[in-house]
């Protein structure tokens, strides 16, 4: 148990992000599959805020028609 607690002291760097390659690389591809499917999910509730909501009710004036109507 002694040599456990001193081999903690002593290697200090495994516990370290840049020196622990195993640890660290997934981490990144977590966040990266995080950030990713952030931006998907963003980009798709963007595109439902601003979808297209039919055609509107417009005045045409009767002059400017297909067969106009004049007075």
């Amino acid at each position: 148990m002694a040599h456990n607690q001193a081999h903690e002291i002593e290697n200090p760097l495994e516990k370290d992000f840049k020196h622990n390659w195993v640890n660290s690389s997934s981490f990144l591809f977590y966040l990266q599959v995080f950030c990713i499917l952030a931006f998907v999910l963003g980009g798709c509730f963007g595109l439902y805020a601003n979808r297209y909501k039919g055609k509107g009710k417009v005045s045409v004036p009767e002059s400017t028609m297909y067969t106009p109507k004049y007075k």
